[in-house]
């Protein structure tokens, strides 16, 4: 089967700002949905052509342009015509492996970061890149495939319920950006869930699909955090910038996002230790049992040592010895082997090693 994506190896020595799509997922066909609204005023629609989305824009009112999927290069070129976007930038959009970042320019501010969701039958977290273009009046989201956390937005925007549709554009980026860090709060339950049932059957009864589960979860806690932590750095500098399309009003709400994203790290380190300490558990309670079988197979061999000793005696051919003739001889050496064999269960219980 020919492979329909390309890996960012594939792209080296072309030019910079080449726009070629490069992800470890083919891209999806391009969808576009263009929501503006205003106080009074909303409209969504889905524009066949580019072009349809840079009509004439009501004064007061946000123009929100979402692209999903990235299939078609020559929207994202058009986008970039349209508002003056970098090259370089247009190319971070295309090359969905980006580290969450932040570019603030005279004209826009480019924000790259990844939305998570947990995928319940696979008990895997499934990534995706976001990227998001802030202007004067207008916010075009890039994301690699149709569906994502951003409904409850949209439902606002069409009900006119919240703040969205009395505010400006840099308060949609915070929504957005504050959707996604909420998705990993659900994330980490999911994930607090599993952490739970592990260490209950590491205690119990720990096995070998025991410990590819704590693997699995060690590294999906691992991916959590590489999709975190530079989040942080991004939202504060979003916070910190001096770009006026950030108005004074919404950076309490940046900062709100930010301490978020600081108790989201908080939980994952949390878990991560556990998890270390689930692992020294697993190996400590194997080893345990290990022991414990030894134990016992210890025990059973020295208290054969001397009965075996016994019949080795009376199992050597020597013609004359006295006990052969003897009429008691057999149920007499019996005897002394089972007194022999009680004797060393009741030292051993004694001493409590059995």
């Amino acid at each position: 089967m020919a492979k329909k994506t390309r890996r960012r190896s594939e792209k080296a020595g072309l030019p910079p700002g080449t726009l070629v799509h490069t992800g470890e997922r083919p891209p999806e066909a391009t969808v576009i949905t263009v929501f503006e609204y205003g106080p009074d005023f909303y409209e969504e629609r889905k524009p066949v052509r580019l072009e349809e989305c840079f009509k004439p824009q009501p004064l007061q009112t946000v123009r929100w342009i979402n692209i999903d999927g990235l299939a078609d290069i020559s929207v994202i070129e058009g986008i970039g015509r349209q508002f003056g976007v970098h090259p370089l930038i247009l190319e971070d959009i295309l090359s969905t492996g980006q580290r969450p970042k932040c570019d603030d320019s005279t004209s826009h501010l480019f924000v790259v970061f990844r939305m998570l969701q947990y995928i319940d039958a696979t008990e895997a977290i499934q990534s995706e890149q976001v990227s998001i273009l802030l202007g004067p009046g207008y916010v075009v989201s890039f994301q690699e495939s149709v569906g994502d956390v951003f409904d409850p937005i949209r439902e606002q925007i069409r009900t006119g319920r919240g703040r969205v549709r009395n505010t400006k554009a840099d308060y949609l980026v915070y929504r957005l950006m504050d959707a996604v860090v909420d998705g990993y709060f659900l994330i980490l339950e999911k994930l607090g869930e599993r952490v739970e049932a592990l260490e209950q059957e590491v205690i119990k009864e720990p096995s070998e699909e025991t410990l590819n589960r704590i693997y699995a979860l060690k590294r999906e806690l691992i991916y959590l955090r590489k999709s975190v932590w530079p989040l942080r750095g991004v939202i504060s500098q979003i916070e910190k910038t001096a770009s006026p399309l950030i108005t004074d009003t919404t950076e309490p709400y940046f900062r709100d996002v930010y301490d978020h994203t600081i108790q989201v790290m908080d939980s994952v380190d949390t878990f991560r230790d556990t998890v270390s300490g689930l692992l020294d558990i697993y190996l400590t309670s194997i080893s345990n049992r290990l022991n414990a079988i030894m134990k016992v197979l210890t025990i059973i061999t020295t208290i054969f040592i001397p009965l075996s000793f016994i019949a080795s005696i009376y199992g050597m051919n020597f013609r004359y010895m006295p006990e052969l003739e003897w009429r008691w001889g057999y149920p007499t050496v019996l005897g002394a082997m089972g007194t022999i064999f009680l004797g060393m269960l009741y030292f051993f219980k004694k001493n409590k090693w059995l």
